[in-house]
């Protein structure tokens, strides 16, 4: 059978400035996922074929003549999933499967739009759902415990742009933030080998791969077995020019660590500031302290490894004020990029219970859920003024003072980066602006009218 594997973008992330701004950000990739369920139906004599909607548009012409429509869906961009997954059984009376972060977290509404929904992760059922050995309409799939037996991703098979290979050295996380979705989706926390992950990068040499993301939600989780990883990259000439990786600011506690991240080409990571308000930090289950993120800003900047920031934006327990200080705070360590993400109650979520109980919930359509647009009620500030300070975080952080202070530190590739973010950023802000004078149902000038009704009554 001919199965093709659709990862779909929502409106707004297949927009031509968008992609041209996403490529500044970072370099196209593919989530691992379909690459290894791919690989398994490879391996079982099918022919498969996957596609990144986020890099190209999809031909849906060329993709007719298979037999089987798998989708992989997160709630951002779930909407076109279920487009895609109607047109194609509906027109053309496709079989559609579909799993990911949402459809695992709400089957029911998933299974409305797929002939079948896997809930969770998908390796051990794979083949029967496609072969048609399993006919129930929503599946529960067991986790894959012995990690090191899953099959690498097959890049082979990815019909679209790919510049960094994306590699899983662990699943799930051993944290448990209450608005993440990672840990409650890939659970328990299980980690591969560093003989099975160094064997996974030398195929990426070997294929001429200039870049890696490790895709951990957070790599030196363990750092035992990250140095040892990190070492046999080195031993092995498996360095790359760069690498990307998540981590966490307990990893400054470590200075070995962080030599043999420098040593090893992993001089970009993102790192979960969230708050520079304790409270907020006890309230979302983080684990961490001011004292541990401020330790952590400096050590990164004295070994040359570059952070990108990640602050949330409306947390029940801050203000305005606390968000200012985070992004001053960004600026101060010289943050390589900032990350705001306004707080998301993702349906599994702890913070999606809270406020669905609290009857917070404000916006109730999924594309929206994408970490950019204000959904729920914010307990400090209305849904306007917490949409504003989004675009305030980013207008602050992307100066072109900041951009000449990244030359000087970092050289022309980082100024050149930084550019391209203020131009997005100064864009972007203007198109919120002139969103929200638009009396024609748009989620800013919705948020608007909700606020001023908040601020009368």
């Amino acid at each position: 059978m001919k199965i093709i594997f659709i990862v779909p973008a929502a409106k707004i992330r297949r927009n031509r400035l968008y992609r041209i701004g996403g490529s500044f950000y970072g370099r196209s990739n593919s989530i691992t996922g379909p690459l290894i369920l791919g690989k398994i139906l490879k391996n079982a004599g099918h022919n498969v074929e996957v596609y990144e909607e986020l890099y190209r548009d999809l031909d849906f012409q060329k993709i007719i003549d298979a037999d089987v429509i798998c989708i992989s869906a997160m709630t951002s961009n779930v909407v076109r999933a279920y487009e895609i997954a109607d047109f194609f059984r509906e027109k053309y009376h496709k079989r559609v499967i579909m799993g990911g972060m949402h459809p695992s977290y709400m089957p029911d509404e998933a299974s409305r739009h797929a002939d079948c929904v896997v809930i969770g992760e998908a390796e051990n059922v794979i083949v029967d759902v496609v072969e048609g050995n399993i006919t129930d309409k929503i599946v529960k799939s067991a986790p894959v415990f012995d990690v090191d037996s899953i099959p690498f991703p097959d890049y082979s098979i990815l019909k679209t742009p790919c510049k960094a290979a994306n590699i899983m050295t662990s699943r799930g996380c051993p944290y448990n933030c209450n608005f993440c979705t990672t840990s409650r989706m890939f659970y328990p926390y299980r980690q591969r080998t560093p003989d099975n992950v160094i064997e996974e990068l030398r195929i990426y040499k070997k294929m001429g791969f200039k870049y890696v993301n490790f895709e951990d939600d957070n790599f030196t989780a363990n750092k035992v077995r990250a140095k040892e990883i990190l070492r046999k990259m080195i031993k092995n000439n498996l360095v790359f020019k760069e690498t990307f990786f998540f981590g966490r600011t307990d990893l400054a506690d470590d200075d070995e660590l962080l030599e043999l991240l420098k040593a090893a080409n992993l001089k970009r990571v993102l790192i979960g500031i969230e708050s520079l308000n304790q409270k907020s930090q006890d309230y979302i289950n983080k684990k961490q302290n001011i004292e541990a993120i401020i330790k952590c800003g400096n050590k990164l900047f004295k070994y040359g490894i570059k952070l990108i920031a990640s602050i949330v934006l409306g947390l029940d327990t801050d203000t305005a004020e606390d968000i200012h200080r985070s992004v001053e705070f960004s600026k101060n360590i010289n943050a390589y990029q900032l990350q705001p993400a306004i707080l998301t109650p993702y349906p599994g979520t702890p913070i999606y219970n809270q406020f669905k109980k609290e009857n917070r919930l404000l916006i109730k359509e999924w594309e929206y859920y994408d970490m950019m647009n204000v959904v729920f009620i914010p307990k400090n500030l209305t849904p306007w003024e917490l949409e504003g300070e989004f675009y305030k975080a980013v207008k602050d952080f992307y100066t072109l003072g900041g951009a000449m202070k990244m030359f000087r530190l970092y050289g022309f590739d980082a100024w050149s980066r930084r550019m391209a973010l203020w131009f997005a950023t100064r864009f972007g802000c203007a198109f919120f602006k002139r969103q929200s004078e638009k009396e024609n149902g748009n989620i800013y000038n919705r948020l608007k009218h909700v606020s001023m009704k908040m601020l009368m009554n």
